[in-house]
């Protein structure tokens, strides 16, 4: 299937963060393609055979459009300067900044159906009799 497979207007549709409605459809389009590319590189699978050419299977596209709508706030929380760390008296937290989105997301189960075995290359062995 062609991408983007996700438009902008559906990760709206999902999202309730207001600051995510607020992106414009250009910067919600950079977060799908990010999205999607996650999608491909954990599948290894690019969804262009002939099963896939009018729709892509639901999960596919909601686990995109979670992506997608987690990118975006991860950009309004890097551009807001999100703390990463506070005190009280005798009580202190650090949020975790650096995990990985998608797997905090769990779109493992969602995509597991979709993952194709990796393609590492040809391997020619040559035998001779002793």
């Amino acid at each position: 299937m062609e991408r983007p497979w996700v438009k902008p207007e559906q990760v709206k549709d999902y999202t309730s963060s207001a600051k995510v409605l607020q992106r414009s459809d250009t910067q919600l389009a950079f977060d799908i393609a990010r999205a999607e590319k996650y999608v491909i590189y954990y599948t290894h699978n690019q969804f262009k055979t002939p099963e896939y050419s009018s729709r892509l299977p639901p999960d596919v596209t909601k686990a995109v459009i979670l992506l997608a709508e987690a990118y975006a706030k991860q950009a309004i929380a890097q551009k807001d300067g999100m703390k990463k760390s506070e005190a009280f008296d005798d009580y202190s937290y650090t949020l975790d900044t650096d995990s990985n989105i998608a797997d905090s997301l769990g779109l493992g189960a969602m995509l597991e159906d979709f993952v194709l075995p990796e393609e590492k290359g040809k391997v020619i062995m040559k035998l001779r009799r002793l």
